[in-house]
């Protein structure tokens, strides 16, 4: 079998780069995808693309697996980079790392040399079955890595040429695997934040693309002025840090784009603005609709489920998601993530009308 594995430069996937190799069956081919911002932005942070691919290579070598880098820098300014600055500018809360791997990883690299491959290989902590010739996405076993909500935008023709090998393994086994492997990369320490930032600091990337605008920061209940922000593009839903507010904690609860206003709630009210329901929009199911309405859902990563039960909203295209315990944090371009108890399903972007009156 032929398969292109994409690195990253990372532990997961050396790792997966490393268990293919030793399995000697098949014919690899590394790819490591090359982003725009990395080379854009460089003087707001270190440019991470250079030691990533130093640490590509080494693992590259050991396994004697050729490597190709294949440049996406537009493909990621036209498909990724300017959704989230959309998004941002219109107060809503985007996902871009969704659309990384909807329209990048498993996007662009597919329609660039995915015909040369019969499967691509990465190290999401997911897994994925094929029944019936139809592709179906399972939750990996570490509930804190599954990255089952990155990969909910799939469709079916992607989704069948994935392969996920550390879907079956805890985190901590992966570390025990590169070290058994002594691999370059068994002891860098896992990426964090937005998949295309690198080590670029968000806010400087925000304030690059969107500038700052000083604004109020104002109490959701009361509407008392409780300090300044520079610009509402900032801040998002359920966000605590970076707020600079005495006798908090406070976390924003709302924004007005007009009036560049941020409320916030303190968390012994946060219970006042939770919702227990709200629409979804563009839903992509990774297989078939469920027959079902009683599902879980993730309203953000991580192993945090909710039960819940969809229905037809009023507008066609739209669902109603009703959860069972409500939740404070949900915001406007957020996905929405089904479950049926271990499948993922898929997903769709959340909509909702302004808790303000």
């Amino acid at each position: 079998m032929k398969i292109g594995v994409l690195l990253s430069g990372g532990v997961d996937s050396s790792v997966v780069l490393g268990l293919l190799a030793h399995a000697k069956e098949h014919q690899l081919t590394a790819f490591y995808l090359k982003i725009w911002l990395e080379d854009e932005l460089h003087f707001l942070g270190e440019c991470p693309w250079e030691e990533d691919l130093k640490f590509v290579r080494a693992v590259c070598e050991q396994f004697g697996v050729p490597l190709e880098i294949i440049p996406l820098q537009q493909e990621y300014s036209d498909r990724v980079v300017s959704y989230t600055i959309s998004e941002l500018k219109a107060g809503r809360t985007p996902s871009p790392d969704i659309f990384c791997n909807q329209r990048i990883k498993f996007g662009a690299f597919l329609d660039q040399v995915g015909n040369q491959f019969d499967k691509v290989a990465s190290g999401h902590y997911a897994t994925s079955k094929i029944i019936d010739g139809r592709a179906h996405l399972y939750k990996a076993i570490d509930p804190i890595k599954d990255q089952t909500y990155f990969l909910s935008q799939m469709n079916q023709n992607q989704l069948i040429r994935c392969l996920f090998p550390l879907g079956v393994y805890q985190k901590s086994e992966v570390r025990k695997l590169a070290e058994g492997m002594n691999l370059a990369t068994m002891h860098r320490p896992d990426s964090q934040g937005i998949c295309f930032l690198g080590k670029i600091k968000y806010n400087d990337f925000v304030k690059f693309h969107l500038g700052h605008q000083k604004g109020e920061i104002r109490e959701w209940e009361s509407g008392k002025v409780l300090g300044e922000h520079e610009g509402f593009w900032f801040h998002t839903f359920g966000q605590r840090k970076g707020l600079k507010l005495h006798g908090g904690p406070w976390f924003v609860v709302d924004k007005d784009i007009t009036q560049n206003i941020v409320y916030v709630s303190h968390s012994d009210l946060l219970a006042s603005v939770a919702r227990d329901s709200f629409y979804v929009s563009d839903v992509q199911w990774l297989c078939d609709p469920p027959n079902r309405n009683d599902l879980q859902v993730k309203l953000r990563h991580g192993p945090n489920l909710k039960n819940c039960t969809v229905s037809p909203g009023n507008t066609e295209g739209r669902l109603e998601v009703k959860l069972e315990s409500s939740d404070a944090g949900i915001a406007n371009g957020q996905f929405a993530v089904f479950y049926d108890n271990d499948e993922c399903l898929g997903s769709g972007m959340i909509n909702l009308l302004s808790k303000k009156p």
